[in-house]
Parts: structure tokens; C-alpha cells; sequence
């Protein structure tokens, strides 16, 4: 019996800005995508889009966009996420820009506060994709 292998492959882009440490913006594992959660950080500047949760958060996913388009995929490919908030009482002005991303066919989320974020930001958003042509039900 010959065994099937599975290729793992890094995505990595400068449109999303570089990583801080010793982690990949994702990881292709067969037709699954893990994105590496990303803060509000302007990938020209190296500064917050600004000191808000929205503009952070708004930053934050145009930034996930970025890495799922040098995977070849697009938010229509986002099945899961994870939001982690500085501060629950920022949940729904987060959800409002989430909303402008997410407008249909929402993925599966969780969303916690945590006790810290990089560079004390506001919030994070890591992602799982699958890529190929997705069927909707």
C-alpha cells in the first residue's frame, strides 16, 4: 500500500506586513489554510491603523485578506475564526467592521478578552480557509 503524503506549504507575503517573531503569516496543510492571528498593524508604516478597535480590527483583516490572497484564496474561504479582544466592552464595535467583511455565509467564531495582545493592541483575528471550489448548501 503506497502512502499518500501531504504537503505543507508557508505562506508568506509583504502586503500583509512582516511577522514578529518566529511563526508564518499561514500554513497550507493539504486544502486547509491556518492563518496566523494578525493585529491592526499598517503594513507600510509598522504602526496601528490607529488607537481604535475598529480601525485596528478593519487593518487586521485587510491584512488576513492579503495572506489569503497569496494563498490563492479569498474571505469567501474563511471557515473559522477567532477574535481576541483587549476589552469585551470593544465586542460590538468590532462586530460592525466584521460585518463589512463577512457580509453572508458567516464562519464559525469565537471570541474571548484576553489579559494582553503584541504591542498592547486592541485586538487580534486568526482565521482557518480551505481552499478549492467551495459548493454552498
Amino acid at each position: 500500500m503506497a502512502s499518500s503524503q501531504i504537503v505543507r506549504r508557508i505562506i508568506k507575503t509583504a502586503a500583509a506586513g512582516p511577522t514578529s517573531g518566529p511563526y508564518s503569516q499561514a500554513v497550507q496543510v493539504g486544502q486547509t489554510l491556518y492563518l496566523s492571528g494578525s493585529i491592526g498593524l499598517d503594513p507600510k508604516t509598522g504602526q496601528f491603523a490607529g488607537d481604535g478597535v475598529q480601525e485596528q480590527a478593519r487593518q487586521s483583516l485587510k491584512n488576513l485578506g492579503e495572506v489569503l490572497k497569496a494563498a490563492g484564496a479569498s474571505y469567501k474561504n474563511v471557515v473559522k475564526t477567532n477574535v481576541f479582544l483587549q476589552d469585551m466592552n470593544d465586542f460590538a464595535a468590532m462586530n460592525e467592521v466584521y460585518s463589512e467583511i463577512f457580509t453572508d455565509r458567516h464562519p464559525a467564531r469565537s471570541t474571548v478578552q484576553v489579559a494582553g495582545l503584541p504591542k498592547n493592541a486592541r485586538v487580534e483575528i486568526e482565521a482557518i480557509a480551505v481552499l478549492g471550489d467551495i459548493q454552498e448548501e
